[in-house]
């Protein structure tokens, strides 16, 4: 019997080559994160992370409170942690900046170190840079938020004087790198991005849920409430807030010009401007909200802030019999 692996007609070199890259992979995922800095920062800094669905509308709604900030006055740094990268582009007009992961690795392959100009843009008084992440199926998308902090120590991010850095985080992952800033009290306090739909309330109860499972662990973060995005007024996600114990920051109306703008990648958060005072008061209660222990739901609890046609409660589980699947009886 042969022991060859199996060629595809090509040789064994692309099949072992494969396997090489599986295995390394694995090895990248089963790494535990390094320490990150867990001290008090040394500026009055509040540092937030923001948490949500994937397509909830997070980017959209930092792009424009980090802008409002700005102009109010304040020092704003907003830095971009999902891997998509697109945090930082209706701040840019749609223009994507340059990653501190790709940043580093070349600067690494021509024996360059990384500077703050090669990876911090700014506009209108906001500071702001893109972590990154790798290609589909060619990394771990945590280990790349936790390479990007680890740079961010090397360049002296804690020793920074913003008085806020605003953190864009997927939601719908909490786990690994992800889920630094509630694991190592790397932030204050956490924001929660949802609308009136299961599935992103689902999701902002499962950070509520982290959130208290590492302060019964000792962690300090807390969550300083919900930001309502595209609210059409069914009151699923204010409901949800109030049972979870925390307070809605701002309810950021389903609206044409809203929707229309953002995917031109226009800021509507200026002073005067027809929405400039929606983000006035969002500034003001993110800057102001103290963080809080949230009540996480128990699942029928988030279901029941919907009705039985919307979430199906009325389906019965039938459970199958030993024939159906197998053929056969036992």
């Amino acid at each position: 019997m042969s022991n060859n692996l199996p060629t595809n007609g090509q040789g064994s070199a692309p099949v072992e080559q494969t396997i090489q890259f599986t295995q390394r992979l694995r090895a990248e995922a089963s790494q535990e994160p390094e320490k990150v800095h867990t001290g008090e920062v040394t500026k009055e800094t509040q540092i937030i992370a923001i948490y949500g669905k994937g397509g909830i509308g997070k980017s959209f709604t930092l792009a424009n409170l980090s802008y409002m900030m700005a102009q109010q006055g304040k020092k704003v740094l907003l830095i971009g942690c999902d891997p998509k990268s697109d945090t930082t582009s209706l701040l840019f007009g749609g223009k994507a900046c340059p990653t501190i992961i790709e940043t580093s690795s070349k600067k690494k392959l021509a024996g360059e170190a990384v500077s703050i100009g090669d990876v911090c843009f700014k506009r209108d008084g906001v500071y702001a840079m893109e972590l990154g992440g790798p290609e589909v199926g060619r990394g771990c998308g945590g280990r790349g938020i936790i390479h990007g902090f680890e740079t961010l120590e090397k360049l002296g991010f804690h020793e920074w004087g913003f008085d806020y850095v605003l953190l864009d985080f997927l939601g719908d992952v909490v786990c690994g790198g992800f889920g630094l800033p509630i694991a190592r009290d790397m932030c204050q306090k956490v924001i929660v991005v949802g609308s009136n739909d299961l599935q992103s309330l689902y999701v902002a109860n499962n950070v509520c849920s982290a959130v208290e499972y590492f302060r019964k662990l000792g962690g300090n973060v807390g969550v300083a409430g919900m930001v309502i995005n595209k609210d059409d007024g069914t009151g699923e996600a204010s409901e949800f807030a109030k049972q979870a114990g925390i307070p809605v920051l701002a309810a950021i109306p389903a609206n044409e010009d809203i929707r229309r703008k953002s995917a031109s990648y226009e800021i509507i958060a200026t002073p005067g401007g027809q929405w400039g005072p929606l983000f006035e008061s969002l500034a003001q209660n993110v800057g102001d909200a103290p963080p809080m222990r949230p009540k996480p739901l128990t699942q029928d609890e988030l279901l029941s802030l919907f009705s039985a046609d919307t979430v199906g409660r009325n389906v019965v589980l039938e459970p199958a019999t030993e024939f159906e699947p197998t053929g056969r009886e036992r």
